[in-house]
């Protein structure tokens, strides 16, 4: 973990801990984040470590000090029963107040930049509600509250954005009870709420048994556009990216290209699952099976590129020359001479200023085609025609489909 921890004053004269994490540019609107029941332990540091590296100044607050101050549990049987007896006494109230002190303690920081958000998990999803109702927080995240149905009454007293994820499948807020909430929450147009079919509890905690990866990636998304649009601060994701690409193939620069990206990177090129994952797996490929890889007329023809809050959704033809083995694309392969083109598409996700990950789609049936070693007779794949398909549109269409004659002239 990269932070530190400081102490805030309590509006009633007391003082607590809190971790502070700073971006790497330092200085960045602030964010609060909230507990499960659990405490300040590795999975909030963590999360806390990684708001930084978006930009944000980050303060997770001992919220359990009035009973017994720097609890950290982990998610054990004997750590659960402990944690529920700390999650009972809580005063709600007193947690609030001293959110709003955490707050005050991070606008008072020199690296605090702007405005103040607070994202919170389990018991603190349902702190981020309350405080998003009782303080000045500028935004709020709310990860599957627990007992939001006591607390509707407050609803309106919401006047911030807020994001609500909910777990289809989370025992502690059932269907119906779920219902009552997001039909509460419903009447405020700031608020924009999520369910994860099939999720339970606890679903973004990768130590949880209940954690759900392509889940916790979509709602980290969400947040992250909420929190974009509402704090900042706001990366040229574009420039980023095409600057990415020069060190690729314009400069064949592997030590260039490195610095684009987090401290540990990771790229996939999925239909053939070549790329590497963390810097060192990743500049060995880049060095020794990507830059120098990649054929002398190797041509990228960009047709659209769709730009979120963290990422990049881009779309391109790649076009070249099977001149020398291309361990990326055709590993094994020796040089045939031939030409080839086929369409690409790239999901680039960022964290902050930088590179976090890179997938690569292609359709590899229609490569092998081009370079003649896949035979296309009676198989539905094609050569270079779906290239030239995606950029006109007008090429025929339905021509491997041996059905598409049989609906000439029915009724439609």
């Amino acid at each position: 973990m990269s932070g530190q921890f400081i102490e805030v004053t309590a509006r009633d004269g007391g003082h607590f801990s809190a971790y502070l994490a700073t971006p790497p540019q330092g200085s960045g609107p602030g964010l609060v984040l909230l507990q499960e029941i659990f405490g300040i332990n590795d999975y909030m540091k963590s999360m806390a470590d990684r708001y930084a590296q978006e930009g944000y100044v980050v303060l997770v607050p001992d919220l359990f000090w009035r009973m017994k101050p720097g609890v950290v549990l982990g998610y054990t049987a004997a750590d659960f029963t402990e944690a529920l007896g700390y999650n009972e006494r809580l005063d709600l109230s007193l947690a609030v107040e001293d959110i709003a002190a955490t707050v005050v303690a991070l606008r008072a920081l020199p690296m605090q930049a702007g405005k103040v958000g607070t994202i919170g998990y389990c018991l603190g999803g349902k702190l981020a509600m309350l405080a998003a109702a009782r303080t000045d927080i500028d935004c709020a995240v709310c990860y599957y509250g627990v007992a939001l149905d006591a607390f509707l009454d407050e609803v309106p007293s919401i006047q911030c954005p807020m994001v609500f994820h909910f777990a289809e499948a989370d025992a502690y807020c059932p269907p119906e009870v779920r219902g009552k909430i997001q039909a509460a929450l419903a009447t405020q147009p700031q608020i924009e709420q999520y369910v994860y079919p099939g999720c339970d509890h606890a679903f973004a905690t990768p130590e949880r048994e209940h954690f759900d990866k392509p889940a916790a990636m979509m709602a980290y998304s969400r947040t992250m556009a909420m929190l974009r649009k509402v704090l900042g601060p706001v990366y040229d994701l574009n420039h980023l990216w095409e600057q990415h690409c020069y060190y690729e193939f314009g400069t064949r620069d592997v030590d260039a290209v490195m610095p684009t990206m987090v401290a540990q990177p990771y790229v996939n090129h999925v239909p053939t699952m070549t790329g590497g994952v963390g810097h060192d797996q990743l500049k060995r490929f880049y060095k020794y099976h990507f830059v120098d890889s990649n054929p002398a007329d190797t041509r990228l023809i960009p047709v659209s590129r769709t730009i979120g809050a963290d990422r990049i959704v881009d779309e391109f033809v790649f076009c070249a020359t099977h001149d020398r083995e291309i361990d990326w694309l055709l590993p094994g392969l020796a040089p045939t001479g031939k030409y080839f083109e086929i369409p690409m598409l790239a999901v680039i996700c960022f964290r902050g200023d930088k590179l976090y990950n890179e997938h690569i789609y292609w359709d590899q049936a229609s490569v092998l085609v081009q370079i003649g070693v896949l035979d296309p007779t009676g198989l539905p794949v094609a050569g270079i025609q779906t290239a030239k398909k995606m950029i006109d549109e007008t090429q025929p269409t339905n021509t491997l489909m041996p059905n598409w004659a049989s609906s000439e002239g029915k009724p439609i």
